[in-house]
C-alpha cells in the first residue's frame, strides 16, 4: 500500500502554511503503508500539474491532499468538490479566476472515494475536534481536489482519493483573530472586523 499525501505551500501573505507542516510531521511508514509526501504550490493550474506528475512518478493507492481552511477550528474531511474556480484573492503566481470552470469536460461535482464519515469518527476517537465538510470553497484547494477526482474518474479508477482541511497553525490563530495586544489600560482583544483575516479571508471559510 502507498499513500500519497500533498500539502500546499503558504499563500495569502503567510508565512507557513499548516498542511504541508502537518504532512512533514508524518512518519515515512504508518501501519505496513508507504508514505510519500508532496507540496504543492498555492496555483491554480500548477497544483494540478504538480500532483498528476507525483501520482505518475509514484503510482499511489491512495491520495489524499491537505489545505488550509482558516478559521475552521476542526480537522475536515471533505465530501464534494466543485466544477468552478473562483478566488477571492490572487493565487501565488498571481492568477485570481472569477466563475471559471475547471475541466470543461467535467462533471458539475466529484464526490470523494474515502470514508470521510468513518474518518471524522476515528479522529474524534483520538480525542481530536473533527466534523464532516459538505463546502471545500473555490479557491485552490477545491480545485486540487477537484482535478484529483477527475483524474481518478478518466485516468486512474484504481485510486482512492479526496481531501483534509487542517485549521490555522497556532502562530496563525494569535496574528489572524486578534486585531491588538491587549495593554493593562488599553482595549479588550477583538475580532477583526466582519470576521474576516488580515488578508479579506472569512474566518471559517476554505483556502
Amino acid at each position: 500500500m502507498k499513500i500519497l499525501l500533498t500539502g500546499f505551500d503558504p499563500f495569502g501573505g503567510e508565512t507557513v502554511n499548516p498542511a504541508f507542516e502537518a504532512v512533514k510531521l508524518l512518519p515515512d511508514t504508518i501501519a505496513g503503508a508507504e508514505i510519500v509526501k508532496q507540496e504543492v504550490p498555492t496555483e491554480f493550474i500548477r497544483a494540478g500539474e504538480v500532483l498528476e506528475a507525483a501520482i505518475q512518478a509514484n503510482q499511489p493507492d491512495v491520495v489524499i491532499c491537505i489545505g488550509q481552511a482558516g478559521g475552521r477550528s476542526a480537522i475536515t474531511p471533505e465530501k464534494v468538490a466543485i466544477n468552478l474556480m473562483d478566488g477571492r484573492i490572487a493565487d501565488n503566481a498571481g492568477y485570481q479566476p472569477i466563475d471559471v470552470t475547471i475541466q470543461e469536460d467535467g462533471e458539475t461535482a466529484y464526490f470523494t472515494s474515502l470514508p470521510v464519515k468513518a474518518m471524522v469518527q476515528n479522529i474524534k476517537d483520538a480525542g481530536i475536534p473533527s466534523a464532516l465538510s459538505y463546502t471545500a470553497g473555490s479557491y485552490v484547494c477545491n480545485y486540487l481536489m477537484y482535478t484529483l477526482l477527475y483524474l481518478i474518474d478518466r485516468k486512474y479508477p484504481n485510486i482512492r482519493g479526496g481531501f483534509i482541511h487542517v485549521p490555522y497553525a497556532m502562530e496563525q490563530v494569535v496574528n489572524h483573530r486578534l486585531a491588538r495586544v491587549p495593554v493593562a489600560d488599553g482595549p479588550a482583544l477583538r475580532p477583526h472586523v466582519g470576521g474576516r483575516t488580515p488578508d479579506g479571508l472569512p474566518l471559517r471559510s476554505p483556502s
